[in-house]
């Protein structure tokens, strides 16, 4: 899955292939098609963990906050490690799963999983209203840091939490 993945940053969803991830996963090509009935099976399972991965690291980090305020800083955090101003491999599967949950309703499963858990999350220390909308100004901030060229710096994203959450 991580050979999947990795190559899905490389060459995007077009450009991946059994041959790529085998080669890339140093597997015997017929590996590929022994454990997989198909392509979207395999990019299925790869966004799947992806996500999974992700949100994991994301609610493990809220969960350490006692406080809203905490939670904040450890929503930041993560988001100045995650996503660097330049973009990231991370950031290119995110939108090359976007693209596929955009038509295809098995991946939007997956989409909507992600969201559900990251408003999960933000819900130990936020309402549900005003987790959706973090959930949101996250989602959103993570796209202008990796593709503006003038991105938004930390100072802006806590200031739109605070505006957010009146604090």
């Amino acid at each position: 899955m991580d050979a999947a993945l990795d190559v899905i940053a490389m060459h995007g969803v077009a450009g991946t292939s059994h041959r790529k991830v085998a080669a890339a996963a140093s597997v015997p090509l017929g590996s590929m098609t022994y454990y997989f009935a198909g392509m979207d099976q395999l990019l299925h399972e790869a966004f799947g963990r992806f996500a999974d991965r992700g949100m994991e690291r994301f609610a493990t980090r809220i969960s350490q906050a006692a406080t809203p305020a905490e939670a904040l800083d450890a929503v930041i955090d993560g988001i100045v490690a995650d996503i660097p101003a330049s973009g990231s491999d991370e950031q290119v599967i995110v939108y090359e799963l976007y693209t596929l949950a955009a038509r295809d309703p098995r991946y939007r499963d997956i989409t909507e999983r992600w969201m559900e858990r990251a408003r999960e999350a933000l819900t130990t220390h936020f309402d549900p209203t005003t987790s959706r909308l973090l959930d949101a100004l996250i989602e959103g901030f993570a796209v202008h840091r990796t593709l503006d060229r003038d991105p938004a710096d930390t100072a802006d994203l806590l200031e739109g939490f605070r505006r957010i959450t009146r604090r």
